[in-house]
């Protein structure tokens, strides 16, 4: 795994929505570190990147209601247990569920595996609504994909809030997660 400041040497070497993430962030002047890696689609994965970047990759769970109306992104604690009927609860939202690969594609831009809080940049229907666990918001850096599964971010979570957030169009709402029935 190596780790870099800032954006990749060779573009043409990745996908435009990877690209696209480093563009904005750049343009809004994020710093990042990145770490290129093997595909890191589960949380055992993401915990030697965890080390190598010093920041704890959050879970990042895309979820509709059962009807496909309303759609959440979720970022929480990777070794949180997540409970659909204590998020429901919470949000006002009956019947949570997993949503499918072409629902991430649609709105997000982005494939199973690489759900990030940089897929917002993606939604400009403003169609998903951000939920972000109170435990995270205690983190003084955030760690994600940007966009893609073969890279990873450490930001500054004040950035995230004050800066990408805001240059999306986006608002989050805190949520109180414990994992339990």
């Amino acid at each position: 795994m190596e780790l870099y400041t800032g954006r990749p040497k060779q573009p043409e070497e990745r996908l435009p929505r990877e690209l696209r993430t480093y563009d904005l962030l750049d343009r809004l002047g994020i710093e990042y570190r990145r770490a290129d890696h093997e595909p890191a689609t589960t949380m055992e994965a993401c915990n030697a990147i965890d080390a190598a970047l010093e920041v704890v990759m959050c879970k990042n769970l895309f979820l509709c209601n059962r009807q496909k109306t309303s759609f959440y992104l979720l970022l929480m604690p990777g070794d949180k247990k997540f409970k659909t009927k204590e998020l429901s609860h919470q949000i006002g939202s009956a019947r949570l569920s997993f949503a499918d690969g072409e629902d991430m594609l649609k709105y997000l831009d982005i494939e199973p595996g690489a759900v990030s809080v940089m897929g917002l940049m993606n939604d400009t229907g403003h169609q998903v609504q951000l939920l972000i666990d109170e435990d995270i918001l205690k983190d003084e850096y955030l760690g994600c994909h940007p966009c893609v599964c073969t890279s990873s971010l450490k930001l500054k979570m004040k950035d995230l809030l004050e800066r990408y957030l805001p240059a999306v169009g986006h608002e989050y709402r805190t949520v109180r997660l414990v994992g339990e029935e």
